[in-house]
């Protein structure tokens, strides 16, 4: 059934408001995969708070040209061929999600990425996207990075500490 002009304008605004909520915009290849692997893929993505839909090209793209204060423009070379779109709160969760179900299958293949300003273009930075750390992830890391010198510190006055008193304990 062919979409009306109302059914495209709809869409196109569906789209929109999806890209302007997200900072995180993954764009796959999902072509041949059967029925069964589809809804295995549905599946991984909804436990990891992916989101997952199938998109016309054309209306995607009006969508990104559509969007003032993003731009996409990178991406409108991946826009050929079958593409869903998959967005996500955390940077690295749909390249995760991609990487674990491409273990068992050859698809989904990476199209593109857009993340917070920064694009990925190709299936070959699959690698660099599923390394992204979170924004939780990196503050972890800086917060041990900072107590490592604390702990280091404390550590070193409480050893000083114990000789001082085995000292004082041997003199008596």
């Amino acid at each position: 059934m062919a979409m009306t002009k109302q059914d495209k304008a709809n869409m196109i605004d569906e789209l929109q408001a999806v890209l302007a909520d997200s900072k995180i915009i993954y764009l796959a290849d999902i072509d041949g995969l059967n029925a069964v692997n589809t809804t295995e893929l549905r599946r991984a993505c909804y436990k990891s708070n992916v989101t997952l839909r199938v998109v016309k090209n054309t209306l995607l793209k009006k969508a990104m040209e559509q969007i003032e204060d993003k731009n996409f423009e990178e991406l409108y070379g991946s826009l050929k061929g079958n593409t869903a779109l998959m967005t996500a709160e955390v940077g690295n969760a749909p390249a995760k999600v991609i990487e674990t179900f491409r273990k068992k299958s050859e698809k989904p293949i990476l199209k593109g990425a857009w993340i917070e300003d920064n694009t990925w273009v190709g299936d070959d930075k699959l690698p660099q996207l599923v390394a992204l750390k979170s924004r939780e992830e990196l503050i972890a890391d800086i917060i041990m990075l900072l107590q490592s010198p604390i702990k280091t510190v404390v550590s070193q006055l409480e050893n000083k500490e114990n000789a001082a008193k085995e000292e004082g304990a041997s003199e008596e």
